[in-house]
């Protein structure tokens, strides 16, 4: 399996399709773009388009694959949504029916897929700035929780923002925030830092989704808007049929992190206009 995760995705991706492969993609491939996944009818997908632009943070568009198609011809050429992401979730009117690691039979042509920006692109970055990635470090899925913020909703659309969570040490957290909003098409800058319970989370040692980490002395918990976001909104707003990757078991695509850096100039203009 080593071989695996230290060649092209591509490797990855057919070990996953073969039923080799099931766990976290947290920490794999860190040099490439990782993605969430929603999938929706294409009766769907315009307003979710829509959902999308207009909670930038946490749903950011990497690619859409239209109806008709499941290779993700920008990001993973030769790639199947369908098949080589390691666990996915299907939601019906709100419910979660199943998790399974191959949604050939939930899905069908007239279903529209959308890749999501992930995280998991801006901790390399974080990782060769010297600044630790504590679920990384303990091998655990980044812990994340369902917050008071609502999103921006659509007409059939609605829901409460989820974020991810990472301790940072409180003298690294300028370059921290200096790093990731280099990063906006993987949720960029955080949404917020340190008291936790202005955001309506009650327990950080228990997430609503993956696992809890260690917080030191010297640390700070510092949030980002999650991907996962998309599965809150299914839960609220109960659209007839959603499938998704499941927490922490990302797409894993053939883009570099670098294609997705913004430079720091830029975004400064950006704010002085």
């Amino acid at each position: 399996m080593s071989n695996v995760l230290s060649e092209h995705p591509r490797m990855l991706r057919q070990s996953i399709r073969k039923g080799k492969f099931f766990r976290s993609t947290g920490g794999l491939h860190l040099g490439k773009v990782q993605a969430n996944l929603v999938m929706l009818p294409a009766s769907e997908a315009l307003e979710f388009l829509i959902f999308c632009f207009r909670n930038p943070k946490p749903c950011p568009v990497i690619e859409v694959v239209e109806a008709g198609s499941f290779e993700p011809i920008v990001s993973a050429p030769g790639a199947d949504l369908r098949t080589d992401i390691p666990k996915y979730l299907v939601y019906e009117n709100g419910k979660l029916v199943t998790e399974t690691t191959d949604i050939t039979k939930y899905s069908n042509q007239q279903m529209v897929s959308f890749l999501l920006g992930c995280s998991y692109t801006f901790e390399y970055a974080l990782l060769n700035a010297g600044i630790p990635i504590r679920h990384i470090e303990q091998n655990t899925i980044v812990p994340m929780y369902v917050t008071s913020i609502d999103t921006k909703p659509t007409h059939n659309l609605y829901g409460p923002l989820v974020v991810t969570m990472r301790p940072i040490p409180k003298r690294q957290l300028e370059k921290t925030i200096q790093i990731t909003s280099q990063y906006p098409s993987v949720h960029g800058s955080p949404v917020h830092v340190d008291n936790f319970q202005d955001i309506g989370i009650k327990n950080l040692s228990k997430p609503d989704f993956g696992d809890p980490v260690e917080i030191k002395k010297d640390e700070i918990p510092v949030f980002w808007a999650c991907g996962i976001t998309p599965q809150i909104v299914a839960q609220t707003s109960k659209p007839p049929l959603m499938i998704t990757h499941s927490p922490g078991h990302m797409f894993v695509t053939d883009l570099d992190n670098d294609k997705l850096l913004v430079d720091e100039s830029i975004l400064i203009n950006r704010l002085e206009d």
